[in-house]
This record gives structure tokens, C-alpha cells and sequence, in this order.
């Protein structure tokens, strides 16, 4: 019976995996919400969470995020044995609500081998990954990824410094609650987080995001309810991925792998 591989909800990553490998292929890897079971608030605004790190912004009373875009350089992860797992992208909600729409790469170990690709996911809906012999993902690329809502309809889009582009429009039930956006990268759960991937350093660029009759501003400008967050990836009282503070902008900061 096959492990199908969740970017963490709340039930179901209370715990590490410990001992062996759980191993899995791209077409089972999906991500979600922040895991709010083990999220820590701390006094200087930031974040703990098994499975996110990066950053979080939310809404003002009254509004709605209808707009999120950022950058990133895709990174080589270092792959020295058993299967290991990381993605990169930007989205709207799943901050403090139970869905998530986004979309962003991966950076995988099977085994000692690297494997790169992206995808989009309406979550919690089924993710789709991209092609990869249409939509190739190498390390160094710049990936440039954004999603909007207009009337219902969101648009993912994503491009690559290797020169091919991708978006998809979908319709999705006013219910959505569109009350954060994130620039994240996450650690991938099957029963509970698995291993992450050693990824060494992610910086995150031109990240902005747009509330209702607002024109899109950088992370630094949104500071309801004690934003922006930064979100650090801990579990059993080890690092495992940790967000540089903002650039002088206040539109891009950098990820650093810490532990698996």
C-alpha cells in the first residue's frame, strides 16, 4: 500500500520520522497548511512550525489577499543518502485557515540522486506537477511565481530563467477566506514530517502581495496582527530551517537549511 506524502495539515504532523527512509515519488507529494498544532507565537511576532519556514502576512479587517508573487533562485540540494524532501513556493492562505492555494518547485533526494520539478495544488485538492521534459527545473534557474483572485477565479502562474512559462485558471467557491499570503518553504509529511531535504540556502525575492483595492506592496507593509512572520522550521528542539530577517526593501529575505 503506498504512503501518500502531505505538506503537513495539523493532524498529521505531530512527530519526526524516526528510523529509515519513507520513500515516496513527486505524483504523491502534496502541501498544505501551516502545522497550527505545533505553531509557536513568540513575543517578537515570529513563528515555530514543523513543516513551514519564511514568511506570513495577514489581512485587515475588511479585506482580502488577492494577490501574492515572488522569486527564487532554485537551489542543488545535497543528497548523501536516503529520501529526502523540500519545496519552494508562494500562496495565498493556509496561514490560519484550512486551505491553500499555491504554487512553487521542488527539491528532492532519491537516495544520493537530486530530482527537481514544480507544480500547482488548490489544496486540499490533489496537487499537479508539471511536465518535466516541458517544464524543467535545475538548480540556479530564478523561478518567478504569483496568485491571484479576481470574481472568483484564481490564476497560478510560474516561469523560469530558462524561458518557459506556465498558468492555469480555476473557480473555486467564494468561501475561501483569502486572509494570508505566504513565501514558503516546506517540509513534506507522509504520517508525520519527513526528512528535509539539505537545500543550504534559498533567497526569496520581489515578494509582494495585494489586499482588495490596494495595489501590491512588499512583506514589510503589512503588519496586521503582528506582521509580518517569520516563520522558523523546528521539531523535537532542533532548527530544521531558519528565515533571514528582510532585506532593506522589505521584499526578500533568504531560507538556510538547518537540519533534516
Amino acid at each position: 500500500m503506498r504512503k501518500i506524502v502531505r505538506f503537513a495539515r495539523a493532524a498529521t504532523v505531530c512527530a519526526l520520522v524516526q528510523g529509515g527512509a519513507v520513500t515516496v515519488t513527486a505524483s504523491e507529494v502534496t502541501h498544505g497548511v501551516l502545522n497550527a498544532a505545533a505553531q509557536l507565537r513568540l513575543r517578537n511576532g515570529s513563528v515555530k512550525s514543523t513543516n513551514w519556514s519564511g514568511y506570513a502576512v495577514q489581512r485587515t479587517k475588511g479585506t482580502k489577499f488577492t494577490d501574492v508573487a515572488g522569486s527564487w533562485v532554485e537551489p542543488a540540494v545535497t543528497c548523501t543518502g536516503g529520501d529526502q524532501y523540500s519545496a519552494f513556493w508562494v500562496g495565498i492562505d493556509g496561514y490560519t485557515s484550512a486551505t491553500v492555494e499555491q504554487l512553487g518547485t521542488s527539491s528532492n533526494c532519491d537516495g544520493t540522486t537530486p530530482k527537481y520539478n514544480s507544480w500547482w495544488e488548490m489544496y486540499p485538492a490533489e496537487p499537479v506537477s508539471l511536465p518535466i521534459s516541458k517544464y524543467p527545473v535545475v538548480p540556479g534557474d530564478t523561478m518567478t511565481a504569483s496568485v491571484s483572485v479576481s470574481a472568483g477565479v484564481f490564476t497560478l502562474s510560474i516561469s523560469s530563467s530558462r524561458g518557459w512559462s506556465f498558468s492555469t485558471a480555476t473557480t473555486v467557491s467564494s468561501s475561501l477566506k483569502k486572509s494570508s499570503a505566504e513565501w514558503i518553504t516546506e517540509a513534506p509529511s507522509s504520517t508525520s514530517v519527513l526528512p528535509l531535504a539539505d537545500f543550504g540556502t534559498v533567497g526569496f525575492t520581489n515578494c509582494t502581495a495585494a489586499l482588495s483595492h490596494r495595489a501590491s506592496e512588499p512583506i514589510s507593509s503589512f503588519t496586521a496582527n503582528g506582521g509580518p512572520h517569520a516563520i522558523t522550521m523546528a521539531s523535537g528542539g532542533r532548527t530544521k530551517a531558519l528565515p533571514s530577517s528582510l532585506n532593506s526593501s522589505g521584499n526578500g529575505f533568504t531560507v538556510t537549511w538547518k537540519h533534516a
